[in-house]
């Protein structure tokens, strides 16, 4: 995907609805060569072409989640991915940023066993040779939108498995308490998964801090990891500290136990230079 086509998806999730000649004006090229990227993006079934403009999809399609802040999930995917061993077998709940996770994965790992809920995970990778070698789908009531499965199913499924690792996406997020769920269905297939691993692991951009799902879907106690951007409001952020889960820049993931960088240390680690500097400066003074 192009940083053009990227821009585009932004803009028509902004608006919902733009027309060709708007998005024409807007990103300084050819009619043309925007109807070529709107083709594009259609047949990899982000958005929808209709005669003159182009509309987003239902929020409920996972094609159409994963449109939004396309580049900035697959940064996040990527560096996911960075924990995960050849030979491992993970756990990966329907989000969109899951779903990049584990195509990227198909193509940079090893020996990958994915266990999902999610049918479009399943589909996302059919047509991806190498790393995912295969894929479990729990069973579970078909939610046809979301394409993933749902239900009491979903939770005996699952505990037939127990996995170091399970990667989830959210859709919002309550300040200080934990991340959230628009569907409860959904919110109750990412629990019972949770309870068949040791590390839950949130997959999320920035903006679903700004966002609040009607459902709880994992309080901050219960996280161990948090991979987005760094964009995270500085209150998440605070939070995730008193909870124990400490920050690292750009593309990074929040661990409340083995982070490859913590800000406490990072804080103390320039507290130190300071007092240092200030001893050789009155060592200095007093020679």
């Amino acid at each position: 995907m192009t940083d053009r086509q990227t821009k585009i998806l932004e803009i028509v999730n902004q608006k919902k609805k733009v027309e060709v000649v708007t998005l024409s004006q807007m990103l300084e090229v050819s009619q043309v060569t925007i109807r070529k990227d709107l083709d594009a993006l259609e047949e990899l079934n982000f958005l929808t072409r209709e005669h003159g403009y182009a509309t987003m999809k239902n929020m409920s399609d996972i094609s159409n989640r994963m449109a939004f802040c396309y580049e900035t999930k697959q940064r996040i995917a990527e560096k996911a991915s960075e924990i995960i061993s050849d030979g491992e077998t993970i756990m990966v709940e329907s989000g969109s940023s899951c779903a990049l996770l584990v195509k990227y994965l198909s193509e940079t790992k090893k020996d990958i066993t994915v266990i999902t809920n999610s049918s479009y995970i399943a589909r996302f990778i059919r047509e991806t040779e190498g790393g995912v070698t295969k894929v479990i789908v729990l069973g579970g009531e078909y939610q046809k939108e979301a394409e993933v499965m749902v239900g009491p199913l979903v939770k005996t499924c699952a505990e037939a498995f127990y996995v170091d690792k399970l990667f989830m996406g959210t859709d919002g997020y309550i300040p200080g308490i934990g991340f959230t769920s628009g569907d409860m269905l959904r919110a109750e297939a990412a629990k019972s998964m949770a309870d068949s691993a040791r590390n839950s692991i949130i997959l999320t951009d920035s903006s679903k801090f700004s966002e609040h799902g009607v459902v709880m879907q994992c309080r901050l106690k219960d996280i161990n990891m948090v991979f987005t951007d760094d964009q995270v409001p500085l209150e998440a952020k605070d939070a995730m500290e008193q909870n124990g889960i400490s920050s690292l820049s750009r593309y990074c993931f929040y661990d409340n136990r083995n982070c490859h960088m913590n800000e406490r240390k990072i804080r103390m680690a320039v507290f130190v230079f300071t007092v240092k500097i200030l001893l050789l400066i009155c060592t200095k003074i007093n020679t």
